[in-house]
């Protein structure tokens, strides 16, 4: 009889006894990729664990993680998990002042690091707190522990009886902290357990098409959605290459030609703006052919008759077929979330043949509540409900959740977790939306993020913003009125865009700075924002904007790793200039 999969561990027995392979892992380090059988992985994993053992770990401890993707956070994460300890994922742009609260807070036993540089990050950090918390770090670094040395102490204590460790974990045992401050607020640590993971992986697992045997990943596993879709492939016979880094994707996409990944809709935008803005050099039938295939894109739905199906062959022939190749040219599935996907976009893509599954969920939800998939799909929503979970709405439009997805609470703050999780079980996502035709979910913005103008009407910024992104010529944009006559916005051009539009013009491009100034340019922009609030309401309509020279980034901190906006912090990092937009001043008026 096979192995059953309760807890997130049993994933390796189970794939070793299913499909054992060659390539289970791979990262790709100074060009080179190493590759990591099932076998491999799974002697290293426990080696590993002895290790930690050897060191004084056990179910509880607490061992933190700080890393790029790569097969040594799997290795790490499955040794840590296997004890009973608890996994604590830290992004490697945090900040030192939300690395020391975490540390604190999670009352961290050990770290791993990547590198050099986070080893001194964190180094810098626990001398601050006067910690002897020890560290290991996944490359050489001179004068540190190296994580290989855990592993061989551990191959030379055969003695330690790791399926002790594993009995005594629970399904409703804690797997992992992670710790989410959103776009506001001080870190929360997120408690996620075995089955809160299994079973999202699981259901997920029913509705990921089958014959993906390849995938590349590059999203943070620090997130938990990159973490459980790797579990997922995991579970369902596929390979798992990490990208060297987000600089190398287009060459890693190219060698590995994957059957899928997982993204953010901003990564699909960015891929989708250079095909447009390469389609727009062609010239003559080739220009004419480009434009009438994409035209035919923007109407794709799944039942629209024999004319159009021949009409799409054609288009896919003669166009979409190099968009695939782009991206390897073996894409069957690419699952998106983390934020609304155009969906203009989404049905670019599935007309192009690769189809886009767009989900939604946060990490108190493990983290996928709905997704779009084959046969149920609803362009414009985030699709139905997985296995096993609900969905209401509540009176003020908040989506509320319920089932096996839902986490343990927050970790040490039960005040907060009986704020987010009612006396009936429903999580309170702080997410406004509707359920069309009572199945697919669609989300129209966040509860915390819809404001009041000084007229009393209220505004989704969200709304507004995916459709400012449909312009080619905007890379980022927030939409605010806070108590304020009229909305305004923030606009960060897409400068590669705008030099071209600029040439096209004949304007004359000297800086970023000086063509945000140029008078054809703000004329064009208001063109822009006109164009794009053209089907909201009067009181919504954008009346002013500014344009910004510097893109927000996380390591700005604008951005939260997820690349949702801060909006607390761009307003403060922007004061002055709102200002201006409300006095008239350098604002331009739309």
């Amino acid at each position: 009889m096979g192995t059953t999969v309760t807890r997130v561990f049993d994933i390796l027995k189970y794939n070793i006894e299913n499909f054992p392979k060659q390539d289970f892992v791979n990262g790709k380090v100074n060009s080179e990729w190493k590759s990591y059988s099932t076998k491999d992985f799974c002697t290293k994993v426990d080696n590993l664990s002895r290790g930690l053992v050897k060191l004084g770990m056990a179910k509880g401890s607490r061992i933190a993680v700080m890393s790029p993707n790569r097969p040594e956070w799997n290795i790490t994460d499955f040794a840590i998990m296997q004890l009973g300890a608890y996994q604590i994922p830290l992004y490697p742009t945090l900040a030192a002042q939300d690395i020391s609260f975490i540390i604190k807070n999670a009352e961290v036993d050990l770290i791993f690091v990547a590198d050099q540089a986070l080893y001194l990050k964190v180094k810098g950090v626990l001398e601050t707190l006067e910690s002897p918390i020890h560290m290991y770090t996944f490359d050489e670094v001179e004068g540190v522990s190296h994580w290989t040395e855990l592993e061989q102490a551990g191959a030379a204590a055969p003695e330690v009886d790791l399926e002790q460790y594993r009995q005594a974990v629970t399904p409703d045992d804690i797997l992992t902290l992670i710790y989410t401050s959103g776009t506001t607020g001080t870190p929360k640590g997120v408690m996620l357990t075995h089955n809160n993971l299994v079973e999202n992986f699981k259901n997920c697992a029913k509705i990921f098409p089958p014959g993906v045997k390849r995938v590349l990943s590059f999203l943070p596993l620090s997130h938990i959605f990159e973490r459980m879709i790797v579990y997922v492939y995991f579970y369902t016979d596929a390979a798992v290459y990490y990208a060297e880094s987000m600089d190398t994707i287009v060459a890693d996409i190219q060698h590995v030609t994957p059957h899928g990944f997982s993204t953010v809709p901003r990564l699909l935008e960015k891929v989708y703006d250079k095909i447009m803005e390469k389609g727009k050099e062609l010239t003559g039938v080739k220009r004419n052919i480009f434009a009438w295939s994409v035209a035919v894109a923007e109407q794709f739905e799944f039942s629209k008759g024999w004319f159009y199906n021949l009409k799409l062959d054609i288009a896919r022939k003669l166009v979409f077929q190099k968009w695939q190749a782009a991206l390897g040219g073996q894409i069957i599935v690419i699952v998106s979330g983390g934020a609304a996907l155009n969906p203009r976009l989404a049905r670019i893509f599935w007309a192009a043949g690769m189809p886009v599954f767009e989900g939604y969920g946060l990490t108190e939800t493990s983290p996928v509540i709905t997704v779009n998939h084959f046969d149920h799909t609803m362009f414009g929503s985030v699709g139905p409900v997985i296995d096993g979970v609900e969905v209401k709405i509540a009176e003020d439009g908040e989506v509320l959740t319920r089932g096996h997805n839902v986490m343990k609470g927050y970790y040490n703050r039960p005040d907060l977790t009986a704020e987010t999780i009612d006396a009936e079980g429903w999580f309170h996502t702080g997410d406004i939306g509707e359920l069309v035709d009572h199945k697919f979910l669609k989300i129209t913005d966040r509860k915390k993020e819809i404001f009041k103008t000084a007229g009393g009407k209220y505004v989704a910024p969200q709304m507004l913003e995916n459709k400012f992104k449909e312009a080619l010529l905007v890379e980022q944009v927030m939409v605010l009125g806070e108590n304020r006559k009229f909305p305004a916005a923030l606009i960060v051009p897409n400068f590669t865009a705008l030099r071209n539009w600029a040439a096209d013009k004949g304007i004359i491009y000297e800086s970023n700075q000086q063509i945000i100034e140029d008078p054809q340019v703000l004329e064009k922009f208001a063109q822009v924002v006109t164009e794009s609030c053209k089907e909201f309401g009067k009181w919504e309509q954008v009346k002013r904007f500014k344009l910004l020279v510097k893109e927000w980034t996380i390591e700005g901190g604008e951005l939260t790793p997820k690349l949702s906006l801060k909006r607390k912090i761009i307003l403060e990092k922007n004061k002055d200039g709102i200002e201006e937009i409300y006095k008239n001043a350098e604002s331009y008026k739309v």
